[in-house]
């Protein structure tokens, strides 16, 4: 083996030679016509000399610049979040209330956002990770105030509202919500998402470089078109040099997600030694003072603005939330309405198996219902299906249940052996269950495929039927055989 290995090392060196030597040469021949350039330059006048100096160092600098905006890309802002009208927001919430859809924290999140608008308060939400130090930070701004702080993290566990006056006297109301990021904190997150979108400004406060999360978090909160302040923390417990690399790395990664980046120390405890005439020495605490100056300047200049000027802003965040919850709601209940149509006409197909009695040697789809059905559904979700798209679709359809006859036949006759009752009916009994698992994956594959593509794509659609044809679920094949031991039309 070795031996045999030997030619390719020699090949490979060789190889590696002439690729060094290739190279040489080729740096040799840009020396030589350096060299040349240089000599008739020199032989040019003096005012030629200068102009192609000046061409050259042009082009030198254009690669140069090219180089560097190729290894330091520019960061592009997030595009502004599309932001739905009052007049829609409130025509969908009337809908969805007409369709008894429960949306009054939908409707209270609408009365809050007139009711802050009348007051004229500029409410700034103090928002970031738990135990970055935001209820210590609202103390520093206003000794008057009292957020509860302790070593524990994520202290704070709803939104709570404080009337902060700055120095110079100008009134904030700042809301202390609860940190992000916490074990089993979900509830308590969209809490301070919430309170963040109402806000007018946001204050997002960190204790070192951001993770992964708290990156997607600021360029979300972005979105909205709000001031959005990045305040590092604690910046106490870093030394001077560490501090200031880590203020400019957050400043030039985040210079184009938010409008200011400012670094704070809110005070706390710190551990002093106290040296005696005698000699003697010991190690005391005390208070440290706070250093958010640059922070209440900032916040003065916002203050002196009023809340009138981000007004716009705060009202654009908040309708957009609200309009993609109402969208979540309307789609549960289209959810819904299509599970119930689709139990209607499984059960109808149950129904009607039974009836006939007649298995035969392929199961066909009934083609009236299976019509029926793609209608009712492409109605629910507002998607024009023509008759000659179904005919296409269905042939299609046909075509996968003969592969699939085998299965669907196997599965029913496993659920009529596994529920109790069935056993009783008669022999059409397993035919009736295999109608209604074709009937309850084609209509749920239909669903799928027109809320997701507003459209009936037949590949899409036959691809999630296969799929739910081998679908052996106890709670499905339960529901189903029930629709056999029943044996009894819907209304």
């Amino acid at each position: 083996m070795p031996n045999a290995k030997r030619p390719l090392r020699l090949i490979a060196l060789a190889a590696l030679a002439l690729a060094l030597a290739a190279l040489l040469w080729a740096l040799f021949g840009a020396l030589r016509s350096a060299v040349a350039l240089w000599q008739e330059l020199r032989s040019l006048p003096a005012w030629a000399q200068y102009v192609a100096a000046a061409l050259l160092l042009l082009a030198v600098a254009t690669v140069a610049w090219f180089a560097w905006r190729w290894l330091h890309p520019r960061r592009r802002a997030p595009k502004p979040v599309a932001v739905p009208r009052r007049g829609d927001v409130d025509a969908r919430l009337d809908a969805l209330a007409q369709q008894r859809v429960d949306a009054a924290e939908l409707q209270a999140e609408l009365v809050e956002l007139d009711r802050r608008a009348r007051s004229a308060e500029l409410y700034i939400a103090v928002f970031g990770e738990i135990s970055a130090g935001k209820s210590s930070l609202i103390r520093a701004l206003d000794p008057a105030v009292a957020p509860v702080s302790d070593v524990l993290g994520g202290t704070t566990r709803a939104v709570a509202h404080y009337q902060a006056h700055l120095v110079n006297g100008r009134e904030l109301t700042l809301a202390d919500v609860p940190g992000t990021h916490e074990v089993a904190g979900a509830v308590r997150e969209q809490i301070a998402r919430d309170e963040a979108l109402r806000a007018h400004i946001v204050l997002y406060v960190c204790a070192g470089d951001l993770t992964r999360d708290q990156d997607a978090e600021l360029r979300w909160l972005r979105g909205f078109g709000k001031p959005l302040v990045l305040v590092l923390n604690k910046a106490d417990q870093f030394r001077d040099g560490e501090r200031d690399a880590l203020q400019a790395a957050l400043r030039e990664r985040y210079r184009a997600q938010t409008d200011a980046q400012i670094v704070v120390s809110t005070g706390g405890m710190e551990s002093v030694e106290r040296r005696f005439a005698d000699g003697r020495s010991e190690r005391v605490s005390r208070e440290r003072a706070p250093d958010i100056q640059a922070l209440i300047v900032l916040l003065d200049r916002y203050a002196a603005n009023g809340a009138a000027a981000f007004e716009p802003a705060r009202e654009a965040a908040v309708l957009t939330s609200v309009g993609a919850r109402a969208d979540v709601l309307a789609a549960e209940m289209r959810g819904r309405e299509a599970n119930a149509i689709v139990d209607k006409y499984t059960r109808r197909a149950v129904i009607g198996a039974l009836a006939a009695v007649m298995p035969g040697s392929d199961l066909v789809i009934q083609a009236v219902l299976a019509t029926g059905l793609i209608r009712e559904l492409s109605k629910l979700y507002d998607v024009p299906v023509r008759d000659i798209d179904i005919d296409a679709f269905l042939a299609q359809v046909k075509l996968t249940l003969r592969t699939s006859a085998s299965l669907v036949l196997a599965i029913a006759g496993n659920a009529a052996k596994a529920f109790p009752g069935l056993g009783t009916l008669t022999g059409g009994a397993m035919h009736a269950i295999a109608y209604g698992l074709i009937f309850d994956s084609l209509g749920h594959a239909v669903a799928t495929t027109l809320r997701d593509l507003r459209t009936l794509d037949k590949d899409a659609a036959n691809s999630a039927l296969a799929k739910l044809l081998a679908d052996t679920s106890a709670e499905r094949l339960r529901r189903i055989a029930q629709f056999a031991l029943r044996g009894e039309p819907d209304e």
